[in-house]
């Protein structure tokens, strides 16, 4: 039988249907597991997190929205990291991590052979979190790293600290997606970012939605996608004060670079794209022009960001 999901929120977990989640884990039965925003103890916690830590089917776990609430629990997810090996992806969305729960985490993630794709919103980080994970983004020559990477309002984040991922982002040999959605960046940093993505030769989705950014940093990114070649197929800028036209010439530009690439595949007789090909759906907010909810990584993997 094929692995299939588990998918529960925001509920009281009882007693059964632990036992279900980590039989089914221990079994190879669950693909993908979410329990976000659910209600369960500190003993069920960990033997979910057994279960994870033996399961060799296991690609997507989901514990947003404040399941993993302690230290203590950060520590009983860190061991099970460490000893399995099949997970993809990890949403920790709406976690209060601090800067210490990144510290327990650190190794786990960092040497983890399969996670691509982390989910660190909302999670109450810093400076010496976004240190730690400057380092899940590896540069070119490098053991592989994170190719989809979400950060979205953790406000507690520095000038110096993003400037530090910038540079990481920039050197990076394998990021594809970067959401910085509902930060304070203003444009200093949105300049940064701008270099970053001219630097380069992966990124291919930046959310900047909601980061308090001008038609100064808008201007920047025009001049950058029409005057040099780009990864960038998708950024996001709605929720701040920019010309809704300066947006849209943006998105026409990311889009004739797209069709550019697509027609010159055709042209090479592939029928095998060279690259992944992303998967893309209508961002909630209906300014944005696109933005990206499935990962297209491996086997088409649910993906979400919680806001």
């Amino acid at each position: 039988m094929l692995p299939g999901s588990i998918q529960i929120t925001g509920e009281a977990l009882t007693g059964a249907e632990i036992k279900d989640i980590c039989d089914s884990l221990k079994e190879n039965g669950v693909r993908l597991l979410s329990v976000r925003g659910c209600q369960l103890s500190d003993r069920d916690f960990g033997r979910v997190c057994r279960g994870v830590a033996e399961s060799h089917s296991l690609a997507q776990l989901n514990l947003n929205l404040g399941v993993v609430s302690t230290i203590s629990r950060t520590k009983h997810l860190a061991d099970a990291l460490k000893t399995n090996r099949s997970l993809q992806t990890l949403f920790l969305h709406g976690s209060p991590l601090l800067d210490a729960g990144l510290v327990t985490l650190n190794t786990a993630l960092s040497t983890h052979p399969s996670l691509v794709s982390l989910d660190l919103g909302d999670c109450m980080l810093g400076d010496e979190a976004l240190r730690l994970i400057c380092g899940m983004l590896p540069p070119d020559g490098a053991k592989s790293g994170l190719r989809e990477l979400t950060l979205s309002a953790n406000p507690g984040i520095s000038t110096k600290g993003w400037a530090r991922l910038a540079i990481a982002v920039a050197h990076s040999s394998q990021l594809r997606v970067l959401n910085l959605d509902y930060n304070p960046l203003g444009d200093q940093i949105a300049g940064m970012l701008a270099v970053t993505v001219a630097s380069s030769r992966t990124l291919e989705v930046l959310d900047l939605e909601g980061t308090g950014l001008t038609n100064q940093s808008a201007q920047v990114f025009l001049d950058m996608v029409e005057n040099y070649p780009t990864c960038l197929r998708v950024l996001v800028l709605a929720e701040n004060a920019i010309n809704p036209e300066l947006q849209q010439q943006i998105c026409d530009l990311l889009s004739e670079g797209e069709e550019e690439d697509d027609k010159e595949m055709e042209a090479l007789g592939s029928g095998v794209a060279t690259r992944e090909k992303l998967a893309w759906l209508p961002h909630s907010n209906s300014n944005s022009q696109m933005v990206l909810l499935t990962s297209g990584l491996g086997e088409s993997l649910l993906a979400e960001t919680e806001m």
